[in-house]
């Protein structure tokens, strides 16, 4: 018996029958394809239509390439060079100056803002930060601080740290050493001795005076007797006042990558414990690297209830330019200032001021009361510029 070969003719037309159908199908964007991959099943392909490419598994390697080529890029597109720059509050701008030419080198953003907010911190003449800074009503200097990195989106902040004299940069190692954004009290002050901080009495003697004097003057109905005018010291006079200042330093590089910090030692003989918005991340400041940053100093309740950072970038976000939004957010805080918190004519008593970086480096101060300044530095130098403000501050001459 002989061995009869396959038959082949029905094979092959069935083969050419198929292949024109598939064809057909295929202009008709219905063809669906299985993926021969390490699953091995079967995967739908998206429809297809005039524009889309032929599906991976009925492509050549040049319509491969080509495939590759046409997807869609992730994040936002690539910025051309922009201004290098830096703003600040106004006790900022000689640290300013001082911090530009490492950013202008190259150094990361963020630490150009440290480098620069660290010198107001050791400032002991700068009451309102660090070293030097206003105690709280028990005569103790409880400090606040916060650091966000805009190329990661990081932040790590300290508050009621004590002892202490640069809670900027346990701020960052903070961000840097845990998994955690905000340490507080005790828990930030082993934290920071962990790590090799050194303890220090923050109350200068000039700091102590204003603090005692202010508690001399506190009721009649108390045992504290003030001393005579004659015998109060010119610093004491020259200062008195409750003083809500704060350092903020923000920063733009070429590359277009942004980040700031924020440092305080809060409201001036404050209830022991007291923390602001300094610390907290989209109060006291916010960055998204897209988009830009919003710093604050000033009354931080009033901050921390209406996350006025956040808010302000995400006004830029939406396409406000920084003038506009930092506008806008003040206009907000006075419609819910409280009556209390008024003066006779409905306007807020307080000071409350932004400071915006966008990406594109434009840049706007602004405040409740105006005039008043604050800290810029580019490739013009480093300068005081005016604030826009809501209210215009009555002349004490009149």
């Amino acid at each position: 018996m002989t061995c009869q070969p396959p038959r082949r003719c029905g094979t092959a037309s069935r083969r050419k029958m198929l292949l024109s159908t598939a064809g057909s199908l295929l202009g008709w964007g219905l063809l669906r394809h299985c993926s021969a991959g390490a699953e091995g099943g079967p995967q739908a392909a998206p429809a297809l239509g005039r524009s889309s490419p032929v599906p991976a598994a009925a492509a050549d390697a040049a319509g491969e390439q080509k495939l590759a080529q046409a997807q869609p890029r992730v994040g936002p597109p690539p910025r051309r060079p922009g201004p290098v720059r830096m703003i600040a509050s106004a006790n900022g701008l000689k640290a300013l100056e001082k911090a530009y030419p490492g950013l202008v080198s190259g150094r990361d953003t963020l630490d150009a803002c440290l480098e620069a907010v660290v010198q107001v911190e050791n400032d002991p003449d700068d009451y309102t930060v660090g070293y030097g800074g206003l105690p709280n009503e028990d005569g103790v200097v409880q400090l606040d601080a916060a650091v966000m990195h805009g190329p990661t989106h990081q932040a790590g902040a300290v508050a009621a740290l004590e002892t202490i004299r640069n809670p900027s940069l346990v701020a960052r190692l903070v961000m840097q050493r845990t998994d955690h954004v905000l340490l507080v009290g005790r828990g930030a002050l082993e934290f920071a001795k962990a790590h090799g901080f050194k303890q220090e009495n923050l109350l200068t003697d000039k700091a102590r005076k204003i603090w005692l004097y202010w508690k001399e003057n506190l009721s009649d109905k108390d045992d504290w007797l003030a001393p005579p005018p004659e015998q109060v010291d010119p610093e004491v006079w020259d200062y008195f006042g409750r003083p809500t200042g704060t350092v903020h330093v923000a920063a733009i590089n070429a590359a277009g990558d942004i980040s700031c910090v924020t440092s305080t030692s809060g409201l001036a003989f404050k209830v022991p414990g007291r923390v602001g918005d300094s610390p907290i991340v989209g109060a006291g400041l916010y960055v998204d690297n897209d988009i830009g940053s919003c710093g604050s100093t000033g009354r931080g309740e009033a901050n921390l209830q209406n996350l006025c950072s956040f808010a302000a970038v995400e006004l830029m976000r939406n396409g406000w330019k920084p003038k506009e939004a930092a506008l806008e957010i003040l206009r907000r805080v006075h419609r819910k200032t409280i009556e209390r918190l008024r003066d006779a004519q409905g306007r807020p008593k307080f000071q409350l001021k932004f400071y915006l970086l966008a990406k594109d480096g434009s840049y706007v101060g602004a405040a409740m009361w105006g005039p008043t300044k604050f800290a810029v530095v580019d490739q013009q130098g480093a300068r005081l510029e005016p604030c826009v403000y809501l209210f215009q501050k009555p002349d004490k001459k009149k």
